[in-house]
């Protein structure tokens, strides 16, 4: 994979090998973000499990203290008092049986997907759309709810789902370059909180394999694993 001429230099301005402290890493994250736009922070987390085993999958959702920078747009399967809630609450679609055809034809101007549960029956028509992008209600991330008020002010809030990949990496943005250092250490630690907690039972040996944190178009920063366990 060949790589832009700003990406070589800033390889260059420290050691990929060294797992750095989480301060030290994020401080040098925000500045190996030189794009002329305000690059996201994701950390990519290597966890110990097997998720091929269901004992041993992860997935929830928690709300960053800082949010995540990014305006999300949700769309909410609802009905009658539910969907005016929803609407009230600041949801930026919200319907029924109508939406699936729309959806159906390509349509995707929406970030995440809350319903309620007498919904879900309709909501499964989209599962092969909806699934393959991740976009798919679960009760585990809190998107499956009666309470559409508080989901859709919580995912406004900053609320971001975790989950294991096919790799058993977990993907997630936990800010923008532009946000504080204090900023990014709070949305990181409240991550790591939750995912430790998560930790499956049936996993065995080390948990936290390896911790990188990156911006969009920059290199990754090692974060020592031990010391966020």
């Amino acid at each position: 994979m060949k790589h832009g001429k700003k990406y070589v230099e800033a390889v260059k301005s420290y050691d990929k090998l060294t797992q750095y402290d989480k301060a030290e890493a994020i401080a040098l994250v925000k500045k190996l973000a030189t794009a002329k736009f305000d690059e996201t922070i994701e950390a990519h987390i290597r966890t110990g499990c097997d998720g091929r085993h269901a004992d041993q999958q992860i997935r929830g959702a928690v709300v960053l203290p800082h949010g995540t920078g990014k305006q999300v747009r949700v769309l909410v399967f609802a009905k009658n008092a539910k969907a005016d809630e929803a609407q009230a609450a600041g949801a930026e679609f919200v319907g029924a049986e109508e939406l699936v055809s729309k959806i159906q034809g390509g349509w995707f101007d929406f970030d995440v997907v809350v319903a309620t549960p007498d919904m879900m029956g309709v909501v499964g028509r989209l599962g092969r759309v909806l699934g393959p992008k991740g976009l798919m209600p679960n009760p585990k991330a809190g998107t499956v709810t009666m309470d559409v008020a508080k989901a859709v002010k919580d995912i406004k809030a900053g609320k971001i789902e975790y989950r294991l990949d096919k790799t058993n990496i977990i993907h997630v943005p936990i800010g923008k370059a532009s946000f504080t250092e204090e900023q990014l250490a709070d949305n990181f630690q409240t991550l790591m909180d939750a995912i430790n907690k998560a930790k499956p039972a049936a996993v065995k040996g080390q948990f936290l394999k390896s911790v990188t944190i990156a911006p969009t178009m920059g290199p990754g920063v090692k974060v020592n694993p031990v010391k966020l366990a």
